[in-house]
């Protein structure tokens, strides 16, 4: 059985994971108008990553004998400045998630859960990956100056990406 006060730091999660898609289908949305279709893909396969976390949480309290209850998805924002915009606020996006996944493992550690310390662990070592991967698409958009040919290869690049649920 799970803490009260677990269950409802992780419904907060969920619904923090279903805003995390919202705000990639958004961006995706965003790109797409711009004729950037490989970086919108980019940010389809992130919302459907997102949705998997979301639901990885949602399974997992459900396993541990709580209750899921959703809340409301705030509206995420429609208009970015350019497209490099759109990863530098995705990166800071993920911070955030990063550090409300910190919160919830101190949590787990404080009320002494080892089942969420150990469910955590696969998240922790997530967000070191989507943090990663953000850095590197910003690096090569400074290097083209998020223009050109250089932004046209990149959006290239980025239409290869598919979502592969990961086994664990």
């Amino acid at each position: 059985m799970i803490s009260k006060k677990m269950e409802d730091q992780i419904n907060y999660q969920i619904n923090r994971e279903l805003y995390s898609e919202y705000l990639y289908l958004s961006m995706a949305a965003y790109l797409e108008d711009k004729g950037l279709a490989g970086m919108a893909n980019f940010m389809i396969v992130q919302a459907q990553e997102e949705h998997f976390h979301a639901m990885k949480f949602f399974n997992y309290l459900n396993e541990r004998g709580g209750r899921v209850v959703l809340d409301t998805i705030e509206k995420p924002p429609v208009e970015f400045n350019s497209p490099q915009a759109v990863f530098e606020e995705s990166l800071e996006h993920e911070g955030l998630v990063t550090g409300l996944i910190n919160k919830l493992m101190d949590m787990a550690i404080e009320v002494n859960d080892h089942a969420a310390k150990s469910f955590l662990n696969w998240y922790v070592d997530e967000q070191v990956e989507e943090e990663a991967s953000f850095e590197t698409i910003i690096a090569k958009l400074n290097l083209v100056q998020g223009k050109g040919d250089g932004l046209l290869m990149l959006d290239k690049e980025l239409s290869t990406r598919v979502f592969i649920p990961p086994v664990k």
